[in-house]
């Protein structure tokens, strides 16, 4: 236990870890799951974001060196700004997706708590004579979310300096890092002892206490993705619909697996897409589970990416679905036989 998680242990808050293939994913809950789903889609919640981590990559040469390695533009990346960005193996497929932004020294990179050991470690071994360190900061930053329609109105009650424009930042005189997502989605980064103070202060302000899965349903219905241990290198940058999500840059240089991601864009068209779904209340759903459709038979048409619970009592989930298949629209969990997923609209054109 920390400081941190004491103090919401206090406030009621139940702590947990799922253990996955990589390392153990923490999370948090304060009441019934179909309750924080509720507060979720009727109020605005804060959110203590312990699946996340991230790693601070610091140095003159932290720009040059992110740039050649990600999916993204880290050179045009304003000292404002933040950005959606991948880390991928040779063939194209995502090792990690993470939110990017600027430092005075360098950048932060916000991804699954559970892939970033093991992908600081790998991203460890490309350093070589760059002037850059690499370290694990999720031990001295908190990362807390802040999501719903009066989210704004909540940050500013709590004294947080607002970012002007969606994927912009702020960063107050003690440190407190707030990264617009959208209107209705914040990030905040804050030192790990000052984050129980920030928390009671945006429940002052009028923020419902929620758990992990409460931010988990804001992202899925926002269309934004997070590659977990068991969806490791399963996808191509766009069956996430990350070039739509501002994710990838066609203008940059070679970066590992960019030459599949580049293919993809401009070669025919792409059989693979994210969509969101639903399950009805009682059915199981993980994330890595395959999806199947008549047209594809006995082969997996595609595979859940992630999931949360709804107020109803079933989940939504974001899940990689030959177009194909997602287009006839019977799409089945896990079998042919298996439970029927309703298709959901994403708030973005798939194209």
């Amino acid at each position: 236990m920390t400081v941190w998680t004491e103090h919401l242990s206090r406030l009621g808050a139940t702590l947990a870890e799922s253990q996955t293939t990589a390392a153990p994913l923490p999370s948090v809950r304060f009441a019934d799951a179909t309750d924080e789903a509720r507060a979720a889609s009727e109020s605005t919640v804060v959110v203590p974001l312990l699946h996340l981590g991230i790693i601070r990559s610091v140095g003159p040469d932290s720009a040059a060196f992110l740039h050649n390695l990600v999916s993204n533009d880290v050179n045009k990346l304003p000292a404002d700004g933040a950005a959606w960005n991948s880390f991928n193996s040779p063939k194209g497929r995502m090792i990690a997706s993470f939110l990017m932004w600027a430092e005075d020294e360098g950048h932060g990179l916000v991804l699954s708590a559970d892939i970033l050991p093991a992908f600081l470690k790998k991203l460890s071994m490309y350093v070589l004579r760059s002037k850059v360190k690499l370290a694990n900061a999720s031990d001295t930053l908190a990362l807390i979310g802040v999501c719903g329609k009066n989210a704004a109105a909540v940050l500013q009650a709590a004294g947080i300096e607002m970012p002007a424009a969606d994927m912009r930042q702020t960063l107050t005189a003690d440190g407190a890092r707030c990264v617009r997502i959208d209107a209705e989605r914040y990030l905040l980064a804050v030192a790990a002892d000052d984050a129980a103070g920030v928390f009671d202060a945006l429940v002052a302000g009028g923020a419902v206490k929620a758990g992990t899965a409460a931010w988990q349903l804001s992202m899925i219905r926002a269309g934004l993705p997070l590659v977990t241990a068991p969806t490791q290198e399963e996808f191509v940058a766009q069956m996430l619909n990350y070039e739509l999500i501002g994710g990838v840059s066609f203008h940059k240089g070679c970066y590992p697996g960019q030459e599949i991601v580049a293919r993809t864009q401009y070669l025919g068209k792409l059989k693979k897409r994210m969509y969101r779904v639903a399950a009805a209340p009682g059915i199981e759903v993980v994330a890595g589970m395959d999806i199947h459709a008549p047209d594809f038979g006995e082969q997996s048409a595609g595979k859940v990416v992630n999931v949360a619970p709804t107020a109803d009592g079933g989940v939504e989930a974001l899940a990689v679905i030959q177009s194909s298949s997602a287009e006839a629209g019977q799409l089945r969990l896990g079998a042919g036989e298996g439970a029927t997923l309703e298709l959901l609209p994403l708030p973005y054109a798939l194209g």
